[in-house]
């Protein structure tokens, strides 16, 4: 009988030590939510335009989330911005030799590159963008390649240094 009267209280003085515990975690859990609830009013309080600080820190997270997915939507432009730059440049090109080579047969003046308006204006633009770029980055050699000034766009524009 006194083994089963230990076991009684030793079940009882469990219950109490769980029970202890139970009531700790709740008082624990309306302590914070009071807090909570305090600090939400101070920000609406001290911040305007309820701009409460712990919604700024998950707007900043998503904001950041987003940054990652624009900065591979910016890499995918810039390699659509290159194959649209090198497809018109091969067509610009092959029209100009097509039209040299009719001139030619036609016994009409043949037009050089240099005085063909389309191709000029075409390069003055793809120069005045390659320039904007390096200076931008402060790289002031001419012998870069396209696929250099990609890059160089990209980490002015995106990473901003």
């Amino acid at each position: 009988m006194g083994h089963s009267l230990h076991n009684h209280l030793h079940s009882s003085h469990h219950h109490q030590a769980v029970d202890g515990l139970v009531n700790l975690f709740t008082k624990a859990n309306h302590d914070l939510t009071v807090v909570q609830h305090k600090l939400e009013k101070e920000f609406q309080q001290i911040y305007p335009d309820h701009a409460n600080p712990m919604k700024l820190v998950s707007r900043i997270k998503k904001v950041q989330e987003d940054l990652s997915a624009l900065q591979e939507q910016c890499r995918e432009l810039l390699a659509a911005k290159q194959d649209l730059i090198d497809k018109a440049r091969t067509t610009l090109v092959g029209n100009i030799s097509s039209l040299q080579r009719l001139q030619a047969s036609t016994g009409v003046a043949v037009t050089s590159d240099s005085q063909d308006p389309a191709y000029t204006n075409f390069n003055k633009i793809i120069d005045e963008w390659t320039a904007q770029v390096r200076s931008r980055k402060g790289d002031l050699t001419e012998d870069s390649s396209s696929e250099d000034v990609n890059q160089l766009l990209f980490s002015a524009i995106v990473q901003g240094n």
